[in-house]
């Protein structure tokens, strides 16, 4: 077996061009790879690369952090950090890719590096399968495109995700295997689509398919921030507002109001009381209200038992409920039917399945279905009285397990549950404005009638 550290070396020499060491870079120009005549050279020596590197033996050398400077391909200097075997072998994969190489030394772990373990964002991801898809299609090798790619890129952590694709897969990796070594920059059900992919031999036709679901995924999240905006803004300005009125206005009229000795109406009594508690007691309401967010984050992310909790009583809420509902199992039957349309078994679809919902009530849902499977039963007999699962989603199943159209009938489902979402969405978005106006209208009216109540009763005392 060939030393894998060396592969992409013999890459280079096979370019005919000399590799100097880091003391030279620093003061000789390094040299560039050719353009115009060794692409087609690059892609064969790529394959041997991958056809020489046996899988099955090797041995996982531990990667060392290195930082960078060098000249891109229209003469700017850049900075970076990337993650190899060695100096050699870094410097070498960064001459493949037409730069020249100035300086390449260890990082130490002070170092600050650009965080590979944030998610990728869906619009991302759905124009990079889109255009990895055209790539392919095109003719040009899964090396290349993804190359292409990391050239295109202009985030930072995006293009250096997309580097250490191409130099894993130069390195003999799958496209799967090495998204997974990112931890959670790529999402899980797009890595286990792949890996089908490269047993099945058709990537773009699930590049596609991955890449209409994050769209779809994409634009329902948008509708979603759009039904928000509108009511967080005009709470926003409720609340200050009502701060302002309970701390600066209010007070200036109860000391008036206690100058004349008259007798208050129960409503001044209880704004007045309202706003020498909000004065006397602002910093720790303010420190007791961010201690009460922050607590909250924490426990729903940490504590199981508390995020099923709070998303239990959420989808009990009335137009909440069908939000949460509708959402989740359009993502459900969307993502199972893409994973049974392309061969996946079911109950490697279940446990994929599991692993990317966030909603502790259909994981719970989805994890007894793997029992039920285990048994030897059916998925809808899971599902059979679950209040989380429609009635229109459980009979499409039952008709699709009885016909064999299971997948045809989840697609069904999710185009009918992604309507109905968006329908809800719809109406929440003309409902929401008129009731946040009455609401911001009735906070306003009664600090406002707490002041005039009184001082029509001094008028009518100096008449």
């Amino acid at each position: 077996m060939k030393d894998k550290s060396g592969t992409l070396k013999n890459l280079f020499n096979k370019l005919n061009k000399p590799i100097g060491s880091q003391k030279q870079d620093k003061n000789v120009n390094p040299p560039q790879v050719a353009t115009n005549n060794s692409d087609s050279l690059i892609n064969q020596t790529a394959q041997e690369i991958m056809s020489s590197t046996d899988t099955s033996k090797k041995t996982t050398i531990p990667k060392k952090r290195y930082k960078y400077k060098i000249i891109n391909a229209v003469g700017k200097k850049e900075n970076g950090t990337f993650e190899a075997e060695s100096a050699e072998e870094l410097r070498n994969f960064l001459l493949l890719q037409e730069y020249q190489v100035l300086e390449i030394k260890e990082r130490s772990s002070s170092d600050i590096d650009i965080n590979i373990g944030n998610k990728l964002k869906v619009e991302d991801l759905s124009f990079m399968l889109t255009q990895l898809s055209t790539y392919i299609k095109a003719g040009i090798p899964l090396v290349d495109s993804v190359r292409i790619l990391a050239k295109q890129a202009k985030k930072p952590t995006i293009k250096k995700s997309y580097y250490t694709l191409v130099y894993e897969l130069l390195r003999g990796q799958n496209l799967s295997d090495a998204m997974a070594e990112q931890g959670n920059f790529y999402p899980k059900l797009l890595i286990n689509m792949i890996k089908t992919a490269e047993m099945t031999g058709d990537l773009p036709s699930i590049l596609d398919d991955m890449s209409d679901y994050y769209t779809t995924m994409d634009q329902t999240r948008k509708q979603m921030i759009s039904a928000m905006i509108y009511p967080t803004v005009v709470l926003t300005v409720a609340i200050g507002v009502l701060v302002f009125m309970l701390v600066y206005l209010v007070p200036q009229f109860a000391a008036m109001f206690e100058q004349q000795g008259n007798d208050l109406p129960p409503i001044t009594k209880f704004v007045m009381n309202l706003s020498n508690f909000t004065v006397n007691n602002a910093l720790p309401i303010i420190i007791s209200v961010v201690l009460f967010i922050i607590i909250f984050i924490i426990l729903f992310k940490k504590v199981q038992k508390f995020r099923e909790a709070v998303q239990v009583i959420l989808m009990h809420l009335p137009v909440i409920k069908n939000i949460i509902i509708y959402n989740e199992m359009a993502n459900f039957t969307n993502t199972f039917a893409s994973l049974i349309n392309h061969g996946v078994f079911i109950t490697d679809s279940m446990e994929i399945l599991s692993k990317i919902t966030n909603n502790e009530v259909y994981k719970r849902i989805i994890n007894k279905s793997l029992e039920y499977l285990a048994r030897g039963d059916t998925i809808s007999t899971a599902f059979k009285g679950e209040w989380a699962v429609p009635i229109v989603a459980y009979e499409m199943i039952v008709t699709g397990e009885s016909t064999g159209q299971l997948g045809e009938m989840l697609e069904k489902v999710g185009k009918y549950f992604q309507m109905m979402h968006k329908s809800v969405i719809d109406r929440l978005k003309s409902l929401i404005e008129p009731m946040m106006i009455l609401m911001l209208g009735g906070i306003v009216g009664i600090i406002l009638l707490s002041i005039i109540q009184p001082m029509f009763a001094m008028y009518d005392n100096v008449q």
